[in-house]
């Protein structure tokens, strides 16, 4: 089906096809005549299926169609994370940029000087991108009226509530006016999700699109079995045997992040850090030295991924596991992007063994394991702790306790040894 029979305009058929949109992905075909009537939308897609434009599309549409102009917002996109807010802008202007007319397209976020942002919301704007916490700084500042939205768009729900900003999309929801357009977009539907679609749709569409096995995307999982401490070694030999031009490896703290990244540079690898408390500027950088290849390896957090496309990105490795499987799909989502094939590299260590084979449990497969040559763990899996209390029967009384102590301090006034001196 092609875009023009969705009931886009001429002028946005040629955006889509500016942008080398081929024909319309599930998601877009599903959702697009869906948002051109005014019906709300509870879509749940996978990342990379097009859901982006799945909005962008009807949305800029309508604005071309309003012309009417407003002193506030007409469409707001909340996102969970300054990169994502910078890519589905990013989209909106491309797409928009041989319409007829000029629509004002914002993007804001923290990690940056809120003046700019200021000015760029003087006068409203027909569509806003943001992310919470900025936009609550920008509506407490009278930079941002929200009485006009007639549109709102939550993308990556399940992230939003994930990073802890249900607070602040109480807030805003509060602001906006009872009567609006609300498109829902999320990967998975826990029950918070579920709840906060039920608060926010009005008679929506449900919009679900499996994964067709034919856009599978080409990745090749493998599960490296290693010791701990020698982690960063098996990443420098892999980084020297596959020749990876671009990759980016998963950590699961700020701390890590940073520390890896410097043991790789002391290695004479090219390599920066990605988390959450680094500048805009600075994480901006650092997407775009990998991109551009001017670094090797980006080490990040999980905040890299959702949502961001890095085109030709050939591995991913995963330092340290993920929480979830949710996560596990995301991070190795990075790669094998576009119909090129990737590689998803995951450490198992003794510590780490059950949790990835919980992983693989729910993703209803097994990855072989793997040992490289001169690295073969000499770990063994922990085993399993009892829940809590130890063996029933076997616990000391508080009178053995009291025993033991007894005991102590009279092997001590004898000049004997306790069970705990140093000798």
């Amino acid at each position: 089906m092609p875009f023009a029979a969705l009931g886009l305009l001429p002028p946005l058929v040629r955006a889509a096809a500016a942008r080398e949109y081929q024909e319309p992905t599930p998601v877009q075909t599903a959702t697009i005549p869906v948002v051109l009537r005014g019906q709300d939308v509870w879509a749940q897609a996978a990342t990379g299926s097009g859901k982006t434009a799945a909005f962008a599309l009807p949305i800029l549409q309508e604005r071309l169609e309003a012309r009417a102009g407003t002193r506030g917002i007409a469409v707001l996109v909340l996102v969970p994370t300054r990169e994502l807010a910078a890519q589905v802008g990013g989209e909106f202007r491309l797409l928009a940029s041989g319409l007829p007319g000029s629509l004002k397209i914002v993007t804001v976020y923290g990690g940056v000087s809120v003046n700019p942002h200021m000015m760029a919301l003087r006068g409203g704007a027909d569509v806003l991108i943001a992310t919470p916490g900025r936009l609550i700084d920008l509506v407490e500042r009278n930079a941002a009226r929200l009485g006009g939205v007639g549109t709102l768009v939550l993308d990556e729900a399940d992230r939003l509530l994930d990073l802890g900003f249900a607070e602040e999309l109480g807030q805003i929801l509060q602001r906006l006016p009872a009567k609006r357009q609300t498109l829902l977009f999320s990967a998975t539907f826990p029950p918070a999700v579920e709840k906060l679609a039920r608060d926010v749709l009005h008679g929506p569409a449900r919009v679900t699109v499996a994964v067709d096995p034919a856009q599978t995307p080409l990745i090749t999982e493998r599960a490296i079995e290693l010791d701990q401490a020698r982690r960063t070694a098996v990443l420098r030999q892999l980084l020297a045997q596959e020749g990876w031009s671009r990759v980016l490896v998963f950590v699961a703290t700020k701390h890590s992040s940073e520390h890896v990244a410097e043991k790789l540079r002391r290695l004479g690898v090219e390599a920066t850090s990605l988390h959450g408390e680094l500048s805009q500027g600075a994480r901006t950088n650092a997407l775009l030295d990998l991109k551009a290849g001017r670094v090797q390896v980006v080490v990040a957090t999980d905040l890299a991924a959702r949502g961001l496309d890095i085109r030709g990105l050939p591995a991913v490795v995963n330092y340290d596991l993920p929480r979830s499987t949710e996560d596990y799909t995301h991070r190795i989502g990075r790669t094998g992007r576009a119909g090129e094939p990737g590689v998803a590299v995951t450490f198992v260590t003794a510590a780490t063994y059950a949790h990835f084979r919980l992983i693989e449990k729910r993703q209803g497969r097994q990855i072989p394991r793997e040992q490289l040559p001169g690295f073969e763990p000499e770990e063994r899996e922990a085993p399993a702790i009892a829940p809590t209390g130890g063996v029933k029967g076997r616990r000391k009384s508080k009178k053995d306790k009291l025993r033991e102590a007894a005991a102590k301090d009279s092997s001590r006034l004898d000049g004997r040894p306790g069970e705990h001196s140093p000798s």
